[in-house]
């Protein structure tokens, strides 16, 4: 469920166009695409939280949580229901 909603919103946020159809849950995301710098990365937090409505606090994220879409996903997932 989560993984369509949070590939939409990197998509949107790195305005990746057709090219983020492609990404899958194993996709690499941080190291991987150029377009996720660490600019990208505070915009595309601010727009999980908007979307979400919950708010990540700077020691909850580091590089892991980036990893792939499918660790970022589930990041997503823990934060809705812990």
């Amino acid at each position: 469920m989560y993984l369509e909603e949070v590939k939409a919103i990197l998509t949107d946020v790195l305005a990746l166009g057709p090219a983020g159809r492609n990404l899958d849950e194993h996709s690499a995301l941080l190291g991987s695409l150029p377009e996720l710098d660490s600019m990208a990365v505070v915009q595309l937090i601010g727009a999980l939280e908007e979307q979400y409505g919950f708010s990540i606090d700077d020691d909850e994220i580091d590089a892991a949580t980036f990893a792939t879409l499918g660790s970022l996903a589930a990041f997503v997932k823990h934060k809705l229901t812990a």
